[in-house]
């Protein structure tokens, strides 16, 4: 029968705490294990990807892509989303559906460079859109719906 009192690790399972900086005596005295001098043997000093004098993994892997500096950010709609706010009444179908009237509603926070329409979700309302730029599909899935959608950029629309 085991015992609360008797229970123990295997033997080596557990080792004592290495106490530096004892004395001479206890083997890590003095420098603690650090050695003399430089930048390691300092405290509060890291030295992140160092690898020894080796080129740092960071360097060694090849540099991919491109980020275009005057890259236009627009802000993304999905159709599902504008069925759903002429739903609840905060856009109108009857009127034109603009990108003003979009930021007005709630829908989009800030217009960026301009408003882009996806088809993400169905859009069963007669509305008439006119944004920056749109899908291909959020095209057809308006104009199955009765709808009109324009695209006031040409360099936008795909």
């Amino acid at each position: 029968m085991v015992r609360l009192n008797e229970l123990h690790d295997n033997p080596g399972a557990t080792k004592p705490r290495k106490r530096v900086g004892r004395g001479p005596g206890s083997g890590t005295g003095k420098t603690g294990g650090r050695g003399i001098k430089g930048q390691k043997s300092r405290s509060g000093v890291a030295i992140k990807g160092y690898e020894g004098g080796q080129m740092p993994l960071y360097q060694r892997l090849p540099k991919r892509g491109f980020n275009k500096p005057n890259r236009k950010k627009f802000a993304v709609v999905n159709l599902g989303l504008i069925q759903k706010f002429i739903d609840e009444k905060k856009l109108d179908a009857k009127a034109d559906i603009t990108e003003d009237a979009l930021v007005a509603s709630g829908l989009v926070r800030r217009k960026l460079d301009g408003i882009r329409v996806l088809a993400k979700g169905e859009i069963t309302a007669k509305a008439k859109i006119a944004v920056t730029g749109a899908s291909k599909g959020a095209i057809e899935a308006v104009e199955k719906a009765g709808g009109s959608l324009t695209v006031t950029a040409a360099t936008a629309a795909e």
